[in-house]
């Protein structure tokens, strides 16, 4: 009598090769909740969240109504990359010329070139500091926007890795 089902050595894909570089597991799913698994795992943690239709004056009061537009994924408008995006948040007074405060939530994506103008999250020496890049020929300048802060001028020798381009700044988390 042969041998039918169960587990086959050497069988299957091996572990960590597929789609999600991690094993995975088989699971029931109610069909109405398919799509919606789908969309997490294409976007990561799908947070929809109520968008109110028309606007808030930021300036004399006016009525707004109360119904709800459409839900709004915060991933669709803060994570381009989501494979490539970390969160990090900020400390100190160094960048509050430039939206950043101390305890500010930022959104960093790897997979953006690094230029000019840019707002980076930087190793220099090992240590990390967020900061504004600037390169003009061999010389790269890590620049503070704060005027009590000095610059970071990188000199030979020292050791700069670039972790990623801060892509937004989350206030108040």
């Amino acid at each position: 009598m042969k041998n039918h089902g169960g587990k086959r050595t050497g069988a299957g894909r091996p572990k960590g090769t597929g789609q999600y570089s991690t094993a995975t597991k088989v699971m029931r799913v109610p069909e109405s909740k398919v799509e919606d698994v789908k969309a997490f795992l294409a976007h990561g943690a799908a947070y929809n969240i109520p968008l109110y239709e028309g606007t808030v004056s930021a300036g004399t009061p006016f009525g707004v109504s109360d119904h709800v537009d459409k839900k709004l994924d915060l991933n669709e408008h803060l994570i381009k990359t989501p494979s490539a995006t970390f969160f990090v948040r900020a400390a100190g007074k160094s960048m509050i010329n430039a939206g950043i405060d101390d305890g500010d939530l930022l959104v960093v994506d790897r997979s953006l070139d690094v230029k000019n103008g840019k707002i980076v999250i930087a190793a220099v020496n090992g240590e990390l500091t967020v900061k504004r890049y600037e390169r003009f020929g061999d010389r790269v300048t890590l620049i503070a926007e704060n005027d009590n802060i000095p610059n970071i001028e990188l000199t030979e020798g020292e050791e700069l890795g670039i972790w990623g381009v801060v892509t937004n700044i989350i206030k108040g988390v």
